[in-house]
């Protein structure tokens, strides 16, 4: 799992950074709202673990934020405030889990687990679908109401990694580092040709469109615009 952590107690983000390395996991750190905010949009997480006190921007600011923003990525509220009003109000901000703290480390780990989890889809993991595009990994068939679509090799990974991550808004950064691999800005338009030949390629001629630009932020796909 590739976990951020948005935690400005500096000693229990080390602690709990450190437990989540020694899992086998990796894990970025952040110390204020408004940074949180930032990372969650720009890189791809599996899980994010957000304290709710935080200097900037407060930490139900930041999930709701991102719930606004169509950004899917499942939450992990931390916090001290543990009353049943204070865990309501995590979970209606968008939160998907509450932990209270003091914690275990063990506890908050299987949670974590068990969020990543539900978030995968429960279907064929070489069978991906949304409306009717459908995608064999295995076979690098495509269809859209069962017409094949012939795509270039960088069409179909930008297809699959979008499929597998229905309805989340991906920022350009995003898609230049999980299907490019560049971690860095190679200063070309790579991302809007591709997507361009791709929805020509998926969309056009069928109803409705899938893939969705969403401005100012990135791109989705999603049957909602």
């Amino acid at each position: 799992m590739h976990i951020l952590v948005i935690e400005d107690d500096e000693e229990a983000a080390a602690y709990l950074c450190k437990g989540l390395r020694e899992s086998g996991h990796t894990a970025d750190h952040t110390a204020d709202g408004n940074s949180g905010l930032h990372l969650a949009l720009s890189t791809a997480c599996d899980v994010l673990v957000v304290d709710r006190m935080l200097p900037g921007r407060d930490g139900l600011s930041v999930i709701a934020t991102l719930r606004a923003g169509s950004i899917l990525t499942p939450v992990l509220v931390l916090s001290a405030l543990g009353e049943v009003d204070d865990r309501v109000a995590g979970l209606r901000a968008g939160g998907d889990d509450y932990l209270v703290k003091p914690y275990a480390f063990s506890e908050l780990l299987a949670r974590l687990e068990a969020l990543t989890r539900r978030a995968m889809p429960q279907v064929d993991e070489f069978r991906l679908s949304l409306a009717d595009l459908n995608m064999d990994t295995r076979t690098h068939e495509v269809r859209r109401d069962d017409r094949k679509i012939h795509l270039q090799p960088m069409e179909f990974r930008l297809l699959e990694f979008l499929l597998r991550k229905p309805n989340q808004v991906f920022t350009r950064t995003m898609l230049l580092e999980q299907v490019w691999g560049y971690h860095f800005n190679p200063q070309t338009n790579v991302i809007d040709v591709h997507i361009s030949r791709l929805r020509r390629k998926i969309d056009n001629g069928f109803d409705p469109p899938l893939l969705h630009t969403v401005r100012g932020t990135g791109y989705k796909l999603s049957e909602s615009p």
